[in-house]
């Protein structure tokens, strides 16, 4: 039987991965709140940030809007969006599952760390919750996500959370005047998330 919870419902734990050596750090997702207006005015002032999303708050008001929408587009079941947190802290990241299509059961993932969050495991344990949520929550069968070939870091993270290399989609995006190659990657929810090579998509 399929469920479909909306955002508001979320909340689950992880210990994230890349801590070793440093003690156990537990991460969770859970819905964007009005408190979260100023950690993601931070996130979005970063150039490259700014330069990939199609829409980029910059006011108050703006991520307020930002922040309802996820809300909206929970209720509808098309979008279903996350603040990343390690305990009761501020967010660190974000990771999203869009419903592609009901009928295949496919979704598509994304996922950003505001800088001081990069290089913990935040987006990899986002990355690996959201999987969870997807395939249990949602009744998805496959995740698919892209990242462009010269961000190695988001490849590394895909694979660490057990999404498999598919192969590269040539120009695929464009960012100003700008094409960009991508490396495709999908994991099933019969995919462990173990036995992914560490290495970043090349041709």
């Amino acid at each position: 039987m399929r469920r479909n919870p909306t955002a508001g419902r979320m909340s689950c734990d992880t210990v994230g991965p890349g801590a070793e050596g440093e003690g156990s750090t537990l991460y969770r997702l859970r819905e964007w709140g009005p408190g979260d207006v100023d950690r993601l005015l931070e996130a979005f002032s970063e150039a490259e940030m700014a330069r990939q999303s199609p829409v980029v708050p910059t006011t108050p008001e703006q991520a307020r809007a930002w922040i309802d929408r996820r809300r909206v587009l929970a209720a509808e079941g098309s979008v279903f969006g996350f603040a990343v947190v390690e305990g009761d802290g501020p967010v660190l990241g974000h990771v999203q599952v869009s419903v592609t299509s009901r009928r295949h059961d496919t979704g598509w993932v994304s996922y950003w760390t505001l800088a001081e969050a990069r290089g913990r495991g935040v987006a990899t344990a986002g990355t690996m919750l959201a999987c969870e949520y997807a395939f249990g929550g949602l009744g998805l069968f496959r995740l698919e996500l892209g990242h462009r070939l010269d961000n190695p870091g988001s490849c590394v993270v895909a694979r660490r959370a057990g999404f498999r290399p598919e192969g590269i989609e040539r120009r695929k995006l464009r960012y100003g005047d700008e094409r960009f190659d991508t490396g495709t990657h999908a994991r099933l929810a019969t995919d462990p998330v173990e036995g992914v090579e560490l290495r970043p998509c090349a041709y």
